[in-house]
């Protein structure tokens, strides 16, 4: 399975991690120094980019709101064309580094992966991607992140299946 912190391999049983994600996951996997896998956020968070106003506007619903996170994210689902998804993602504290660097990394990994991939993604990469830099309660928000994700990608399984 690996080292702790450290994502399985991107196929157990009948689980696949979505590809983008497990490359994201590969090149991040070397990086020990913790200088520069803080860079490496940083520069993720940096390029966050906000849900767009034809997706959602403020003040955001509550239903898009992810439980247990410090730093006030939502998250949307946009279904596509192709039965994929696009996720959007709004971080209202402007201290929320973390949070803007995952939602950054699920945005760009996880849209237009397939829907049931990205349901069986586990939480635990928080773990993988953060280590040792996020407390308890910022690692639980952050999973809870990861959680909403998959929540909605359930929702739209469940709207795309014939009755």
């Amino acid at each position: 399975m690996g080292k702790p912190g450290q994502c399985p391999d991107r196929e157990i049983g009948s689980v696949v991690i979505p590809e983008k994600l497990q490359s994201l996951l590969d090149t991040m996997r070397p990086i020990d120094d913790q200088n520069q896998r803080v860079q490496m956020l940083l520069d993720f968070a940096g390029q966050f980019k906000e849900v767009p106003e034809r997706v959602a506007a403020r003040p955001f619903p509550d239903k898009h709101r992810v439980p247990f996170c410090e730093s006030e994210a939502y998250v949307w689902a946009e279904k596509q064309a192709d039965g994929t998804a696009k996720f959007h993602f709004a971080v209202e504290n402007p201290s929320g580094i973390s949070a803007k660097a995952l939602a950054y990394i699920l945005g760009r990994t996880l849209s237009g992966a397939p829907l049931d991939q990205v349901v069986s993604v586990n939480p635990d990469i928080v773990s993988a991607i953060f280590r040792q830099n996020i407390s308890m309660g910022k690692g639980m928000g952050l999973m809870a992140m990861v959680q909403t994700v998959q929540k909605l990608a359930k929702d739209l399984m469940r709207e795309t299946r014939p009755s």
